[in-house]
This record gives structure tokens, C-alpha cells and sequence, in this order.
């Protein structure tokens, strides 16, 4: 006893244990001797020992936060580059132009559906393994890390030949047949992105595992390495060689090719949980904890393909029943000014996807621990940045439309795409304050492992008013309907969310306020 005395003295195991743990310790005393009641101290002590992220129950909120948000929201910011610098190099192409922007709104879904599959993957595991490493259990830990890694690779393979065999069916579904010209450009485009499925899925799969092993900078830096190399290429591929749309969907994939060697190496050398040969497998009781816990990241990405659909596809009807876009040469302009207005929002919503998620590790360790305390306090963290960087990307939006859109090329196109482009970012855009706290408590919910509460907000945007409303609004305002459509959807949305806030921070109240703190320092 007197080697559990001087553990607990030091510092590195709380100073009160649940009441359950206690009875059960004594319960062995009696019953199976004093050195059984011994060895499950010491048991104990040595669990709690073999905690390599334990700082994440004592460090400051705030800290924290910082730390692990900041490298992630410039990881996934990097990471959106990828579809976003294509789409500038391509506008100022001349050879190219809104041709190429409307072909590059037509992928961009496509790679949605690889990234929701990875992020399925990706965050579930990042969850479950922050969750089994603060409740003791490496084992579950780096099997379910081997478990997700497999299956990645699997569903990339897949996806990379449906994408092949299905290619025209797919562009059509997405808008690609507005005209011939469109469709040329986003079938060169599609097809090498295609080939690039597998090195992409696995990137992006991978990113948060890292960070959940308490290295969010080298996930950053691998995204980043990518992302340079990309834009590196790009110019090079589309300017002096004349590639065209092939040119940038090959830069595109070198980039994450160099994503995807970084992870792997990261893998082999991780801190908090190591991976060996019995690591890899397909077990189905891990896989069906994390893809649980992942599930509303899919729904999330899935929900916003078919809103992207549903968007894409009015914007084509009802822009060939206007007066100037209905016109041959400028049918394509709604659909590539629709594509530059929501890259930039894929920058803010990178953003607050960025904040949350990065919160993720530390909400799962936390509530494996027991610290309901500082989940709730981060949560109110969250919730103001989120509300804060929103405010500054509508202020952007509203007064500096021009600014934005001039760095899609559009000195190299007619008035009519310079008004139509000013006009969606003030609409389309306004409410992205909302959109910010919505997306950041969704994502919330999921690290807690509340999935229903996280799926009913993800799903009511995306499928239930972002497909609903662009096909109704548009009866009674024409091509202006879908632009209405997104602000109503954030709109409506918000009234879901404040409710699940509410309910969660009841959730997040302390069962016992005297409970939670660790010897040697206060609760934080």
C-alpha cells in the first residue's frame, strides 16, 4: 500500500476515484485477500501512468484549444485549396475560363463523396481512439487506428473504379451537360482526379488520427507540403506546358500523393499509440464503435453533395429560362459563379469545421476521464469563435464581393458574370454567421457521441432545406430563388441548433461540482 501512497503524493493519479472503483477495491479485499487488493491498486497506478496524453485533462481550455484548432483549421483551409487554386488557375486561363470554372463546380461534389467517406473513417476513429486512450485502453486504441486504415484503402479503391466506370452518368447528375464545352473540360478534369481517389481518401483519413495522437502540426505540415506542391504545379502545368483541365487535376494528385507518403511515414513512427502487425485487421466490433462515432461526418459531406445537386441542377434550369443567361454563350456563368461563391465558403466553413474538430480529441479525453466540466467550458469557447470568425466572412462578403470574385478571372469575362457574381456572394453568403455556429455544434455533438443530436442538424441543412428550398424558392423568384435558398436554410437551422445547445450544455452540467480535480492543481 505504501507504493500506492507515494503515486497518489506525486501527483499522478486523482485524488478521488469513483465511488464504483472504490467499492470494488474493497469488495477484493475481503474477499480475495490483501494481495489481491494490492495488485489492482497497482493496476491502477499503472494505467493511469500509461496515460501519454493526460495533459489534456490539466492543461488550460483555452491552450488547448488553441493548440490543437489552429494547426487543424490550417490543415483543412490547405486542404480546400486543393479544388479552390485549381479554379483560379483555370479562370485566368483564357483558353479555359468560366468553361473551366463551371467544369470544376461540376467535380467538386464527386470529391465531397470521397472526402465523406474519409472523414467517416477519419474523425470516428480520431474520436474513439481519444476516448479509449482516456479511459486506459491502448489496445482498442491502435487496433481500431490499423482497422480504419485498412478499410480507407479498401473504399478508395472501390470508389476510384465506380467513378471510372460511371463517369459520364455522374458529371451529367451534377450539372456537366449545360453545354459541350463544359463537358469536354470537366471530363479531362474528372477522369486523373478520379485515378487520385485512393491517395486523397487516405490523406484525409489519416489527418485526424495523427492529431488524435497529439501531433495536429505534423498533421498540418503534411497537408500543407501537399498543398505548396499543388500550387507549385499548377501554373507550370496550365500556362507554358497548355495542359488544360488535365494539367491541373495531375497537380492536384501529385500533391496528395505527397499527403498520403507523409501520413504513412507518421504512422510508423506514432507517440501515444504504436502500430504493430496485429494492429491491422478488419474487427467488427471496433469498426462498429468508430464508424458510429463518424457517421454524422459522412452524413454531413453526403447531405452536402445532394444539396450541391439539387443547387447545381436548378441554377442550370433556371438560368436557361433567363433573359441574358439563356443565351449560348453565357449559359455556363451561373454554374461557375456558383462554384467560386461556394469555394469561398468552404474556406470559412473549413474554418469552423477546423475549430471544432480540433476540439475533438480533447472533448473525447476529457469525457473518458470524467471532466464534464471542461467540456461544457469548451464548448462555450467554441461557440463565440465560431460566432466571431462568421461575423468577419459576412463583413468580407458583403463589402469586398468584387475583390473576391476578381481573383477567379474576372477581367476576362462579360459584365453579366461580374453583376450575377456580386449578387450571389451578398445573398448567398449573408447568413454565414449562422452557418459557422450551426456546422461547429454539429460537429460537437459527434466528439461527444451524441450522433442522433448531430445527424438531426446536419441532415434538416442540408437535405431537408438545402434540397427542399432551391427547388421550391425558385418557383416564385426565378434563379434568384436559388440564391435565397441557402440563407433560409442557415436561418431555419439555427432554431434546430440553439435547441440542441441548450440541451447539451444540461448534458455537460457536473453530476457532483466538487468533483473533477486532480491533486496538485486546480481544475482549469
Amino acid at each position: 500500500m505504501q507504493e500506492f501512497r507515494n503515486s497518489s503524493a506525486s501527483g499522478t493519479v486523482k485524488e478521488n476515484h469513483p465511488q464504483a472503483e472504490s467499492v470494488g477495491a474493497c469488495q477484493d479485499l475481503f474477499s480475495c485477500g490483501l494481495w489481491q487488493a494490492l495488485m489492482v491498486w497497482n493496476q491502477e497506478v499503472k494505467t493511469l501512468e500509461e496515460k501519454a496524453n493526460n495533459f489534456l485533462e490539466t492543461e488550460k481550455i483555452g491552450r488547448l484549444m488553441r493548440k490543437y484548432s489552429v494547426p487543424c483549421i490550417i490543415s483543412l483551409v490547405v486542404a480546400a485549396l486543393y479544388n479552390i487554386v485549381d479554379q483560379i488557375f483555370i479562370a485566368n486561363a483564357d483558353y479555359l475560363g468560366s468553361y473551366g470554372n463551371a467544369a470544376n463546380t461540376v467535380v467538386f461534389p464527386l470529391t465531397v463523396v470521397a472526402l465523406a467517406i474519409a472523414v467517416m473513417i477519419g474523425d470516428g476513429c480520431c474520436a474513439f481512439v481519444s476516448i479509449s486512450l482516456g479511459a486506459g485502453k491502448k489496445e482498442d486504441a491502435h487496433r481500431s487506428i490499423g482497422n480504419a486504415i485498412l478499410l480507407c484503402v479498401i473504399c478508395s479503391i472501390i470508389l476510384t473504379a465506380i467513378y471510372l466506370i460511371f463517369m459520364e452518368p455522374l458529371l451529367t447528375m451534377f450539372g456537366g451537360k449545360v453545354n459541350e464545352e463544359t463537358y469536354q473540360c470537366a471530363q479531362e478534369y474528372f477522369f486523373w482526379i478520379a485515378l487520385g481517389v485512393p491517395f486523397y481518401m487516405f490523406g484525409q483519413a489519416v489527418n485526424p488520427i495523427i492529431r488524435s495522437d497529439g501531433s495536429p502540426r505534423f498533421a498540418m505540415f503534411a497537408t500543407v507540403v501537399g498543398a505548396v506542391a499543388n500550387i507549385i504545379l499548377d501554373p507550370i502545368f496550365i500556362f507554358p506546358m497548355k495542359m488544360g483541365m488535365k494539367g491541373a487535376a495531375i497537380a492536384t494528385v501529385i500533391g496528395q500523393i505527397l499527403t498520403a507518403i507523409l501520413s504513412i511515414w507518421y504512422l510508423l513512427h506514432m507517440k501515444a499509440v504504436k502500430l504493430e502487425k496485429g494492429s491491422f485487421g478488419l474487427w467488427g466490433r471496433l469498426m462498429k464503435r468508430f464508424l458510429a462515432l463518424g457517421i454524422t461526418s459522412f452524413l454531413s459531406q453526403i447531405s452536402l453533395v445532394i444539396s450541391m445537386a439539387a443547387v447545381q441542377n436548378m441554377c442550370t434550369k433556371y438560368g436557361a429560362l433567363d433573359e441574358i443567361f439563356g443565351q449560348p454563350e453565357y449559359t455556363q456563368i451561373p454554374l461557375a459563379v456558383l462554384g467560386i461563391v461556394m469555394k469561398f465558403f468552404q474556406i470559412a466553413i473549413s474554418i469552423a469545421v477546423g475549430m471544432a474538430a480540433g476540439c475533438i480529441p480533447v472533448v473525447g479525453y476529457n469525457i473518458g476521464a470524467g471532466r464534464k466540466d471542461r467540456a461544457r467550458k469548451l464548448f462555450t469557447y467554441l461557440l463565440l469563435t465560431e460566432a466571431a470568425v462568421g461575423a468577419v466572412a459576412t463583413i468580407i462578403v458583403e463589402f469586398f464581393p468584387g475583390q473576391l470574385i476578381g481573383i477567379f478571372g474576372a477581367s476576362n469575362e462579360s459584365a453579366y458574370y461580374t453583376e450575377f457574381a456580386v449578387k450571389s456572394f451578398r445573398i448567398y453568403l449573408c447568413m454565414m454567421i449562422l452557418a459557422m455556429v450551426n456546422k461547429g455544434t454539429f460537429i460537437y455533438l459527434q466528439a461527444l457521441g451524441k450522433a442522433i443530436a448531430s445527424t438531426v442538424i446536419s441532415l434538416a441543412r442540408e437535405v431537408v432545406f438545402g434540397v427542399a428550398l432551391p427547388i421550391i424558392l425558385p418557383i416564385f423568384f426565378g434563379l434568384n430563388g436559388v440564391l435565397y435558398s441557402f440563407p433560409a436554410a442557415d436561418i431555419i437551422t439555427f432554431v434546430i441548433a440553439v435547441v440542441m445547445i441548450r440541451w447539451t450544455y444540461k448534458q455537460l452540467r457536473p453530476d457532483n461540482e466538487s468533483t473533477g480535480k486532480v491533486v496538485g492543481c486546480a481544475a482549469k
